[in-house]
Formats: C-alpha cells, sequence, structure tokens
C-alpha cells in the first residue's frame, strides 16, 4: 500500500509536483522502518504548522512495507522482485528526495547513507539534508553517516535512482539501530523501543530537516519557524 499526502495546492493544473518519496521494509525483518515511517506519517497528518507547510508545496508518496510477503512469512532479509512505478508519464514531477528506511544490525544510532558524485559543489549540497537532521534529531548521528558507492550496495534504490536522476533530486538510506542510541556525550546507551523509534522520528528526523532543506535549495520560500 502506498500512502499519498499533500493539500489541493497541489493539484492545481499544470502545476510541477514536488515529490518526496518514502519507502521501508525491502528487507523485511527490519521492523524498525516500519516504526520511523509510523512517526512520519503521524507527524505529516497532523496540525502541527510545520507539516501543513510541507503538505502545502510537497506530495509524500510513502511505501511502509515494500515487501510485505516477506513479512508475512517471517522472512528476514530475502527478497522479492519489487517493481516501483513512481509517476505516470503524463505526470509533470519533481523528484525532490527519496529516502530508503532500513534497520542496522551492528551499529548504534541513526545515520545516513549517500552517494558519490564528481561535481564538488553537489556532494556539498548532498551533505546539507543528514547535517540538518543531526541537528534536529538527538539519536542521529553525522559521524557515523558516509557517502559511498561500494559494488556491494550497487542494487540499493539509493544508488539504483540515484543515478537515473538529475543533479536536483537527493537519495539517501536512512538507517536506525535494532538496538540503541548515544544521546550526546553520555556515555550510557539508550534503547531503541517501538514508541520511542515512533516518537523520536515523528517530526524531528525527517520532516523538519526536510523544511529547513527546502529552505536553503531554494525550492520553495518559507520563513524560520
Amino acid at each position: 500500500m502506498c500512502c499519498v499526502y499533500f493539500s489541493t495546492a497541489n493539484l492545481r493544473p499544470g502545476a510541477d509536483k514536488k515529490v518526496v518519496f518514502l519507502t521501508a521494509r525491502v528487507h523485511p525483518g527490519e521492523s524498525p522502518a516500519s516504526f520511523v515511517c509510523q512517526g512520519v506519517i503521524d507527524f505529516l497528518v497532523s496540525q502541527n504548522p510545520v507539516a501543513r507547510v510541507l503538505r502545502d508545496h510537497v506530495v509524500f508518496k510513502i511505501v511502509p512495507m515494500l515487501n510485505p510477503d516477506g513479512v508475512y512469512l517471517g522472512n528476514y532479509r530475502l527478497l522479492l522482485t519489487v517493481f516501483l512505478c513512481l509517476v505516470s508519464s503524463t505526470q509533470r514531477v519533481s523528484l525532490e528526495f527519496y529516502i530508503d528506511v532500513h534497520a542496522h544490525s551492528t551499529m548504534m544510532n541513526g545515520f545516513m547513507y549517500g552517494n558519490v558524485f564528481e561535481e564538488e559543489e553537489r556532494v556539498h549540497r548532498q551533505a546539507v539534508f543528514p547535517r540538518l537532521v543531526c541537528h534536529n534529531a538527538p539519536d542521529f548521528s553525522f559521524s557515523n553517516t558516509s557517502f559511498n558507492r561500494d559494488v556491494v550496495k550497487a542494487g540499493t534504490g539509493r544508488r539504483f535512482l540515484g543515478g537515473l536522476l538529475d543533479d536536483t533530486s537527493y537519495c539517501y538510506t536512512l538507517e536506525v539501530s535494532f538496538y540503541s542510541y548515544m544521546a550526546g556525550v553520555s556515555s550510557v546507551p539508550v534503547p531503541y523501543t517501538e514508541e520511542t523509534c515512533i516518537l523520536l522520528h515523528n517530526g524531528q528526523t525527517l520532516n523538519c530537516p526536510l523544511t529547513w532543506a527546502y529552505c536553503i535549495y531554494d525550492r520553495i520560500m518559507l520563513a524560520p519557524f
């Protein structure tokens, strides 16, 4: 099932549709990814002023479970063939962000993987969003975030779409630890639970940074919150 969130302003005739595409659970055993999606959805449908601004300017396409058969069968990482039809060829669509949500079995905290590009300016622009997430989310680690073109990651959604889209689009893998995170300078790990995953990612991790990213990238004109 794909959830789509927008306001009627995005439906005016001839309007370019700015799209943020979020997917999760391509690996069926990574249940924290579903909790992250739940937090994002809860925020987007809320009356928070940041959520209202985002709905006014952006269409959010969310696929909370890419591999429902694998989840039902109790698989951990076994993949089924997944075909994604993002948009109809007749629509005027600008895919601004693609974020593929996963859970990590060895590392702590939340962090991201990004792509590597030859153009230095594009490399710097791609680092803006993870830095904003780090500024907003206490469980996110920019030091664990990396940008790579490893062969073993060639089949990921981030790498695949990053190779297809132009330099106005930003593709990331968001990882959240199965276990715990270190908050600030504390040396005591804080366990992730379903509730903390949902609450931590209810606006802080993705949505508020997305708003600021649009300000910085000059995609839409917003006043600071």
